[in-house]
């Protein structure tokens, strides 16, 4: 048992296998009481995005982890641990901190995570899976994220999928200044995506969402106009570029919308990109002539590109991680030390208590004071020596001089 971070993202795994492994938001709290059920400290945190979906557990088995997650979506053990990594105590935290400083990111760097990691664990408190390992582990999480933001150059470019996004856009476009743009969702995902569209200068956005108050909000930042999902089919034939980012579990457009919305274009292009898992495009619209469909997937040649400038920035922030981590194993030892020493306590002073009072029931019962206060001490001594004295014996037969003098050492015998 101990401290695992199970997981599979964008390295390991396709998107298909990825929409199979995503937790919805409405699936997650009671996920995550689940999963919590399945460790011997209650202490759980899932984190589910696009890119990622990673279960962090303290006091747990991995393989057993890893069960549950196969378990709770149906899927074939087999499947799934081609495409899953593990990493345990000092490893499990390192990866985390790593996450959460954008270090295992899609796009090295990427702010968008950090708030995704702390989205997380706030659903994990709600759900009531955290207690003081796995509390201490991301709040120091939190602060390595931040040391990393501001002791090196990671983050000095807006770099994220949203960037990247805008980035395929004006790749395909000479200029995003006159294209119309439709925006499906209204979450931070895409808020970056309109924020980037706007500083390159696009003057027409529009935003569908499920719920029209959450896409209006967004919309007076960026003067843009709020439409419900229903409404995208009247607008879907004016978008040049389409940007969806949603929770939604099943594609919000599949190809006969979008074939009925070139026709009205009179076939002119569209370029349309699903940066969600579960996908909100079907796969199938990229099958039709004049829509350029691209996913998460598509957009690893822009981001790379992106990468070569932060490598220099990446290796400070590597070094942050690892320190911090050891720092961390560090301070889980010391507790792990307080409980050791907390239990030896309770246990000698349990002793104690059963054989004094079995002592004083002798003496109220008129034994012989001196022969009670004998027996009391022989069993005391007896009692308190036989863990040590058989595990001396144990080290001695198998000629474990290591182990034989480390217990000398902790039991004074080679005291001067």
């Amino acid at each position: 048992m101990s401290l695992v971070a199970i997981g599979i993202n964008h390295k390991t795994a396709t998107v298909d296998l990825r929409e199979k492994v995503a937790f919805s938001p409405d699936s997650i709290h009671d996920a995550m009481k689940s999963l919590a059920s399945r460790t011997r400290s209650g202490e759980a945190v899932i984190l589910s995005t696009c890119n990622r979906t990673e279960l962090y557990c303290n006091d747990a088995a991995a393989a057993e982890v890893i069960e549950w997650l196969a378990d709770y979506h149906n899927l074939d053990l087999q499947e799934l641990m081609s495409c899953i990594y593990q990493h345990e105590d000092l490893a499990a935290v390192k990866h985390l901190m790593r996450v959460a400083a954008g270090l295992d990111s899609l796009v090295l760097g990427e702010p968008q995570i950090l708030g995704q990691v702390k989205q997380a664990f706030v659903k994990a408190k709600e759900a009531g899976t955290t207690a003081l390992t796995i509390d201490r582990l991301f709040q120091n999480t939190f602060s390595v994220a931040k040391k990393v933001r501001t002791e090196t150059e990671i983050g000095a470019a807006a770099v994220s999928v949203a960037f990247a996004a805008v980035s395929m856009a004006k790749h395909i476009f000479s200029s995003l200044k006159a294209t119309k743009v439709l925006l499906i969702g209204a979450g931070e995902t895409i808020e970056l995506v309109a924020k980037h569209l706007k500083d390159n200068g696009v003057a027409s956005i529009v935003v569908a969402n499920r719920t029209l108050e959450r896409a209006q909000a967004m919309c007076e930042a960026f003067d843009a106009t709020a439409i419900t999902l229903q409404q995208i089919p009247d607008f879907l034939p004016k978008a040049d570029i389409v940007i969806s980012s949603t929770a939604s579990p099943l594609p919000i457009l599949g190809k006969g919308m979008v074939e009925k919305a070139l026709k009205t274009r009179r076939h002119q292009p569209m370029l349309l990109v699903d940066i969600a898992v579960p996908r909100d495009i079907e796969a199938q619209v990229g099958e039709l002539d004049d829509a350029f469909l691209y996913t998460v997937d598509d957009l690893h040649s822009i981001i790379e590109q992106n990468m070569a400038s932060r490598k220099e920035a990446a290796e400070q922030a590597e070094l942050i991680t690892e320190d911090q981590s050891l720092l961390f194993m560090e301070w889980l030892k010391s507790l792990e030390s307080v409980d050791s020493i907390r239990e030896y306590r309770s246990q000698s002073l349990a002793i104690k208590d059963e054989l004094v009072e079995r002592a004083l029931n002798k003496l109220a019962q008129g034994g012989d004071n001196e022969q009670v206060i004998l027996e009391l001490a022989n069993r005391l001594t007896n009692r308190l020596i036989h863990s040590p004295t058989q595990a001396l014996t144990v080290a001695s037969r198998q000629g474990d001089l290591n182990t034989l003098g480390q217990l000398r050492t902790a039991l004074g015998l080679d005291k001067h």
